[in-house]
């Protein structure tokens, strides 16, 4: 089951993929793309383009065929969101409330139900802005593969674009292609990374991170955290051990838990999501490739079951393509036609 809810392959295979990922990432961002013309609603739109031709346009075809609102086309309804990956739990919520509401209005078109679903789902995305101006340690885990050391090389490129001093982590010691990646973003984003040799104690990488960090009034320290152990039990224990040592030597600075997931493993993100929290309690979610689903759905799912804020979409391949989540323009560009 946890191989299943890990997508857990080969070590070899799986190392060799990250690395190429990593490779062709830093590949891409090397060049400056801030005059391609594109807004960053623009990304968005682009990125979600799967879903919004799949999911989204399944939706309005729905609505188009009926000429009547019946218990038939809820029917519809719920398989298409289920189908999207929102999740059964969070469909059966949307449909209960549509039909409330379409009752409540007396609406008799179904092309007006589109609206309500748009409004609900604004409404359960919505979150609270996260306030960044405090120096912060963030503790980045995930499964290998999910896109974590990328996410990590591009929030550090973001925030010294930003002015702050940021430091890097290499709390993977169990991978030495771990630690190689993260330097080589290091070496990108021109700034330093503390890492010890591989299999040395992950904690202890963490430890001496956070003495820097805070000898030097660091802005922002970022600690990668392995993917995977020999159990996930073991990985959880191991993630546990960094965060208490963190949260211990945090001092004047921050401590919060961003969680690194696929979007394209889709309900396997909830389930892997929920096992993480248990762990370590997660802040946030980084949601990556949303770009490379039709399945979009898992958004609202992830929000609506688990409540943890999501910080940040991934949407592309280049450095503008990993955005702030904003509820707002997402829904916008998931149903702009």
């Amino acid at each position: 089951m946890l191989k299943k809810i890990f997508g857990l392959g080969s070590d070899e295979e799986e190392e060799e993929k990250e690395q190429e990922e990593v490779e062709e990432e830093i590949e891409e961002t090397q060049e400056e793309d801030d005059d391609d013309g594109k807004s960053l609603f623009g990304r968005l739109k682009e990125g979600l383009s799967k879903t919004r031709d799949g999911f989204v346009s399944q939706l309005e075809s729905l609505f188009r065929s009926y000429d009547k609102i019946n218990e038939e086309l809820y029917e519809d309804l719920e398989e298409i969101l289920i189908q999207a990956d929102v999740g059964v739990q969070t469909t059966m919520k949307l449909v209960d409330d549509i039909k409330e509401k379409a009752r409540e209005e007396k609406i008799k078109d179904p092309n007006k139900l589109i609206n309500i679903l748009q409004d609900d789902i604004l409404e359960m995305l919505n979150q609270t802005e996260e306030d960044d101006e405090q120096p912060t340690i963030l503790m980045v885990v995930g499964v290998n593969g999910a896109g974590k050391t990328t996410t990590i090389g591009k929030i550090a490129q973001r925030a010294k674009q930003d002015d702050k001093d940021v430091l890097l982590a290499a709390g993977d010691t169990f991978r030495a292609a771990a630690i190689e990646q993260l330097e080589a973003w290091a070496n990108k984003v021109g700034t330093e990374v503390i890492s010890h040799q591989e299999g040395a104690d992950s904690a202890a990488v963490a430890y001496d991170a956070v003495q820097s960090a805070k000898s030097k009034e660091t802005d922002l320290l970022i600690v990668d955290t392995a993917g995977r152990l020999h159990t996930q039990s073991n990985l959880m224990d191991e993630l546990e051990k960094v965060k208490r040592v963190i949260e211990k030597e945090s001092g004047p600075m921050k401590v919060e838990v961003l969680l690194v997931l696929d979007a394209t493993t889709g309900q396997n993100a909830v389930s892997q999501a929920k096992l993480f929290d248990e762990a370590v309690d997660v802040d946030g979610i980084a949601l990556t490739k949303l770009d490379g689903t039709a399945k979009g759905g898992v958004v609202i799912a992830i929000r609506e079951e688990l409540g943890i804020p999501i910080r940040l979409i991934g949407v592309g391949e280049d450095l503008e393509d990993l955005q702030d989540f904003e509820p707002e323009s997402f829904v916008d560009a998931l149903f702009d036609f």
